[in-house]
């Protein structure tokens, strides 16, 4: 019998959100499993990753980062990034951090595979850091050895439990994706997903989740346009219900085939 589309996807999560990874606290054990972890996918995607490392007040952060070179006339990149550490361990309890957010960096190492071969210039990155003030996220934004064009995060996107589901459980939340709105509908008619360009049509929410409280901040501070794709926080996010069976699954592949389909137009 064949797999489902979504099995790689389900995988993924299933690994970075096991028992093994502790939660995947920033500096902690649990995160230098998930960094193995994560230089071997990108290995089996066929890309050869490399570490940028920086310090925090709780010790040493690792980006891990694979460059896909494809397109030789153009010196600029998008850069596709997504964090992996998570809540971590506390008081001997687990907080799994399925959707926050082994969910974005499954998608993310979806895209590495399906991108790869498409003869442009990707960045995948996998952040550390983002519960210490998006330190990961700041760290590769100083870098400036790479031309970004556009940078697409991934944060929390494989549940459909977030208020958008009292319409359609099959949403996706585009942050910064207004001016691209026409080329994301245009996709859109093979995914038939219900897109929202804004967060819960709250301006100041809006305003927090773009220019704030994730990953592309630190990138739309130097000037570099940026969307954030969500499926928004739900009452499971940062506790110990965040479970790797909580995920849909196959509605978190057509929001990957989406992304995946925009980016290649």
């Amino acid at each position: 019998m064949s797999l489902p589309a979504y099995a790689g996807l389900k995988d993924d999560v299933a690994c970075l959100a096991d028992s093994l990874m502790e939660g995947r606290g920033h500096a902690r054990r649990g995160a230098v499993e998930a960094q193995a972890y994560l230089l071997r996918r990108f290995r089996q995607i066929g890309l050869e990753p490399s570490l940028q490392c920086f310090r925090t007040d709780k010790g040493v952060g690792r980006n891990i980062l694979a460059v896909c070179q494809e397109n030789p006339r153009s010196s600029h990149y998008i850069l596709i990034c997504s964090h992996y550490d998570g809540v971590g361990k506390l008081n001997g309890v687990v907080y799994p951090g399925a959707d926050a957010n082994a969910s974005g960096v499954a998608v993310m190492l979806y895209l590495a595979e399906q991108l790869k071969g498409s003869g442009r210039n990707f960045i995948f990155a996998a952040l550390d850091g983002y519960s210490e003030r998006l330190a990961g996220a700041e760290a590769l934004a100083a870098e400036g050895k790479w031309k970004l064009s556009l940078v697409v995060n991934l944060d929390t996107i494989g549940s459909t439990l977030a208020p958008p589901n009292k319409y359609r459980p099959d949403f996706l939340i585009a942050l910064g994706g207004k001016k691209h709105e026409k080329a994301l509908e245009s996709v859109n008619t093979e995914t038939g997903l219900r897109l929202y360009f804004d967060y819960y049509k709250s301006k100041s929410f809006t305003d927090y989740f773009y220019n704030r409280a994730s990953d592309q901040a630190p990138f739309l501070c130097k000037g570099i346009p940026a969307l954030m794709f969500t499926s928004g926080i739900t009452m499971n996010t940062n506790k110990t219900g965040d479970t790797a069976e909580s995920l849909d699954y196959a509605i978190m592949q057509r929001r990957a085939e989406l992304i995946r389909n925009w980016l290649i137009l």
